[in-house]
């Protein structure tokens, strides 16, 4: 039977078994897509990533990234630990920047190191914005069994994936959600979502805002470290004027509720109004795939 590369690498953590881990399978070309959706089914980690020959010049490699359930044109997380895994096993060499190929289009990533190590960001794909109908505010507060910051819109944010994008009140709400993850997916149908993103401003800890991700219409009731997410925060953000951290950077915390207590730096080129997203990445599996 044949035999593919395989990493499993955690992302936003230089700690092994926190941050959100992401599945990468190498000289993946031969794979068709019914494939590929069954391995990313059976990893059961929120995406898998399949490493393919760019088709497109500048590029150094193509990502296909599939959740258990459907393929995405982008994600945070999957793209980051990719490169880690990459540069880690030579497909490309190192260098400080590097371009990605994936149905999203091609994407910039930065190298950087630092006191943890390999540090990469990627450029999110350009955000779009819609907000939430006020017919469907009611629906989104009895999901989430909490209200939304007052004097605040959710906005659907489009940055590949399609997060709806909530302010809560404070950390302690965000932390402290239990939703209901059946109409969370019902209301992401509905308005054809990702999922649902929500986060807080905090003040006075090693982080500027909380966190946390819920895809269960994609087949992931939470999603650990969210990058996309955290990209569809910056550009909320962004839109509504409001700062965090120093106003163009500032760092998330999320997945402590999962046990992960991952970070994702965010920072919103003053010039492009793009939304970058990184951290650091580490490998805890390295192995072979049987197919």
């Amino acid at each position: 039977m044949p035999t593919l590369r395989f990493k499993q690498v955690d992302v936003f953590t230089a700690r092994p078994y926190l941050g959100n881990p992401v599945a990468v399978v190498f000289d993946a070309d031969g794979l068709e897509a019914a494939t590929m959706q069954r391995v990313a089914a059976w990893t059961n980690l929120s995406e898998t990533t399949f490493v393919l020959r760019p088709t497109v010049r500048d590029a150094d490699y193509r990502l296909r990234i599939f959740t258990p359930r459907s393929e995405l044109p982008f994600a945070g997380h999957p793209t980051i630990g990719s490169a880690h895994a990459v540069l880690e096993a030579g497909i490309v060499p190192e260098r400080l920047e590097l371009r990605q190929e994936c149905a999203a289009g091609l994407l910039r990533l930065a190298i950087a190191r630092g006191s943890e190590g390999r540090r990469i960001a990627v450029e999110a794909p350009r955000a779009s914005l819609l907000s939430l109908g006020a017919d469907a505010i009611g629906s989104l507060e009895q999901a989430l069994g909490a209200r939304i910051a007052a004097r605040t819109q959710p906005q659907i944010v489009a940055v590949g994936p399609r997060w709806l994008t909530v302010l809560l009140a404070d950390a302690a709400v965000v932390r402290a959600l239990t939703p209901d993850l059946n109409a969370l997916a019902a209301l992401s149908r509905a308005h054809d979502l990702t999922g649902v993103t929500v986060f807080a401003l905090v003040e006075g800890e090693n982080h500027d805002l909380v966190v946390r991700s819920f895809a269960p219409a994609a087949g992931v009731p939470e999603d650990p470290v969210c990058g996309s997410g955290n990209a569809a925060v910056g550009a909320w953000l962004d839109h509504a004027g409001m700062c965090a951290g120093d106003g163009t950077r500032f760092v998330a915390s999320q997945g402590r509720e999962l046990g992960r207590d991952g970070y994702v730096t965010v920072r919103i080129d003053p010039e492009t109004r793009r939304v970058w997203i990184g951290g650091p990445a580490v490998t805890c599996i390295d192995g072979v795939l049987t197919l």
